[in-house]
């Protein structure tokens, strides 16, 4: 519906029209609101469901379009954007206004997404993805406006197949979609640099609450933060399955989770933890021959693209020095390769025997005791490196990153440290 863009300015009073469609719609949903859906039949469910999913799309274009001429709104108020208004009269705290109010001016640039919230096709949570992703890539130097522009027409015609969440994931290789050939080095650069930013993101903070629990909350690299999940999943399930073969009523996911986390954290072997941090994990680790010989490759945790987790390729072959991984390499045709086997890592004696002659991390400068250290390939086993004591050099996690770290480059002294130096 269009509110005063066809009116007559100089002899109508286009706020009569705007204030009549909108006590049509007041009214319309008012007559909703008297009836009880428990008398409905499931055709008149879903139906309305459907149109109304398709309405609150289009008002919300409505609202962002008001939203983002409303500069008028905060010179009134004196206020640095609409927002204050907002808090003031319609009690929307202030970051939700600020975010609608960023998102009305994104949708403002770009006419496919502001066409799609207007059609009911593209929902706001969907609109506020494809907009993030649009910025992106209007600041990436290597895109050009017809990239962009075609990056927008892609994921507009996504979202009316895609929830907002695969979307997300979509938008972060839409690029791909766009130009293959230009863009596959720039996302395995931007993967890379994406690790390096969780590595500093990562953290984790443990509190008493004082009621016979523990709280807790903190931020993974993805790589370990699925490694984490699957183990967490793996114990939840058997209790559910239990759960339903008694007949007992399900609990909440969440509360599954939590309980086999709790099991989790119990059947760890004390004993164990002092070998290397705990036992090892198993992740399958997704990826072409010819990305794993790259410096910049793209590798899957789990085992597709859709429900596996993206990272680099340098992430997969420092998961590989340490972690129980079964690395799938795939030929082009989708062939396995190979499919690694735990004779590749290090075994209990050979670290122990590397702890007794290196002491601490093998990075020149630094002190990192062994315990906290990984046992790494100095020749990369995809390179046909050995797992022997002559191979293999204790590094402490941040040295290991760097160690596969297309960015660096290492090589071992005469005394048996290793040096790093970033390439230019």
């Amino acid at each position: 519906m269009s509110l005063g863009r066809d009116i007559d300015h100089w002899g109508t009073n286009p706020g009569d029209a705007i204030d009549a469609a909108l006590k049509a719609i007041e009214t319309a949903l008012q007559d909703l609101l008297t009836t009880d859906p428990a008398y409905w039949g499931t055709g008149q469910k879903k139906d309305l469901l459907e149109r109304l999913e398709k309405l609150q799309a289009q008002q919300a274009a409505l609202k962002l379009r008001v939203l983002a001429s409303a500069g008028d709104i905060a010179e009134e108020t004196g206020a640095k954007d609409a927002s204050g208004w907002m808090r003031a009269e319609l009690l929307v705290d202030k970051a939700i206004a600020r975010s609608q109010i960023k998102l009305a001016t994104g949708v403002a640039k770009y006419d496919l997404v502001a066409a799609g919230l207007a059609e009911g096709v593209v929902s706001e949570d969907k609109a506020r993805v494809i907009t993030k992703a649009l910025d992106k890539i209007e600041t990436d130097p290597v895109a050009s406006v017809e990239d962009l522009a075609l990056a927008e027409k892609l994921l507009v015609d996504y979202a009316t197949c895609l929830t907002a969440n695969e979307l997300r994931i979509v938008g972060k290789r839409i690029l791909r979609e766009v130009d293959p050939v230009r863009f596959e080095d720039a996302e395995a650069k931007a993967l890379l640099a994406e690790e390096e930013r969780a590595q500093q993101k990562t953290a984790l903070r443990v509190w008493d609450n004082h009621d016979g629990t523990v709280g807790f909350d903190g931020v993974l690299p993805t790589s370990i933060g699925m490694r984490f999940k699957r183990l967490v999943e793996a114990w939840a399930q058997p209790r559910k399955q239990k759960l339903v073969g008694m007949g007992a009523p399900l609990p909440p996911w969440e509360r599954l989770m939590g309980q086999g986390f709790s099991r989790l954290l119990e059947t760890v072997d004390p004993a164990a933890l002092p070998r290397h941090g705990g036992d090892a994990t198993t992740v399958n680790v997704v990826i072409s021959l010819e990305e794993l010989r790259k410096d910049l490759g793209i590798a899957t945790l789990g085992y597709d693209e859709t429900n596996g987790a993206m990272i680099s390729a340098a992430e997969a072959r420092r998961l590989a020095c340490n972690a129980t991984i079964i690395p799938w390499v795939l030929g082009g045709d989708g062939q396995v390769l190979d499919a690694g086997r735990e004779s590749r890592f290090f075994q209990p004696i050979q670290r122990k025997a590397m702890r007794l002659q290196q002491k601490c991390c093998q990075a020149e400068g630094c002190d990192m005791p062994p315990e906290w250290c990984d046992a790494h390939h100095l020749e990369p086993w995809t390179a046909g490196g050995k797992t022997n004591l002559k191979d293999g050099a204790l590094l402490c996690p941040h040295h290991h990153r760097l160690a596969h770290n297309p960015a660096y480059t290492h090589e071992r002294l005469p005394d048996g440290t290793i040096r790093f130096t970033r390439r230019s």
